[in-house]
């Protein structure tokens, strides 16, 4: 049983130990953490974390993230640290105090939107009141100085997916065109999927909390409530 469902962004600018203690984007960092407190108030039985990596697959629950991932040129030990997406909402987890059963789920960038809304429908399939934490960022294309510079389409596709989420068009989220998503940079193409699947047919009711791109990077944080 699905409880509900949080979208977040996958940035660096969620953590103080990368960006020190004063938030860079302090609103951006309060709409994530009041979205995963009400994504908890359900009182879930198990929290399951999305979001993209390079190869689909479950990840150490334990597991956190390793902040030097975003450090360029930092030389890091083996190959067990957690995906940024997943140690990023593991870490939004620990923030909100969450300290029950959790399930970190890699979805890999190239796989098929088919794959990505099975798993979603996968995921929901369970005795236990589950709740999904979706991470991933929009276009990194929104200005010149964006990490993927200008793409006029940016803020258009952003609009579109804002669009869906908040009026619950999981159909729309299914149609994005993957190509478009990849041009853009915009690494939530497979958590929105497996988001469209994880609700279909639940007539999520859905709340955004926070649309914006600073530094030419849209990043959407919203809340969708199942309708049990």
């Amino acid at each position: 049983m699905l409880t509900g469902a949080v979208l977040c962004p996958a940035t660096p600018l969620l953590h103080p130990e990368v960006t020190g203690r004063d938030a860079v984007v302090p609103i951006l960092r309060a709409a994530c953490a009041r979205a995963v407190t009400r994504l908890l108030s359900s009182e879930p039985d198990i929290v399951v974390v999305a979001g993209p990596a390079a190869l689909t697959g479950e990840w150490d629950p334990a597991g956190r993230l390793d902040p030097s991932v975003f450090v360029p040129g930092i030389r890091r030990t083996g190959d067990r640290s957690l995906p940024p997406a997943l140690g990023l909402g593991a870490f939004l987890l620990d923030q909100a105090g969450y300290t029950g059963r959790r399930r970190l789920q890699a979805v890999g960038l190239d796989e098929p939107a088919s794959a990505c809304i099975q798993l979603g429908m996968r995921l929901r399939e369970t005795e236990a009141k589950a709740a999904l934490l979706l991470m991933g960022d929009g276009s990194a294309r929104r200005t010149l100085k964006a990490p993927g510079y200008l793409d006029n389409r940016a803020t258009a596709f952003d609009a579109e997916v804002e669009r869906a989420v908040r009026d619950s068009d999981l159909g729309a989220l299914q149609r994005l065109d993957r190509r478009l998503a990849h041009d853009l940079l915009a690494t939530g193409w497979p958590a929105w999927q497996v988001l469209s699947g994880a609700l279909q047919d639940l007539a999520p009711a859905a709340d955004v909390l926070y649309s914006d791109a600073p530094f030419g990077v849209g990043y959407l944080v919203a809340y969708l409530k199942t309708r049990l």
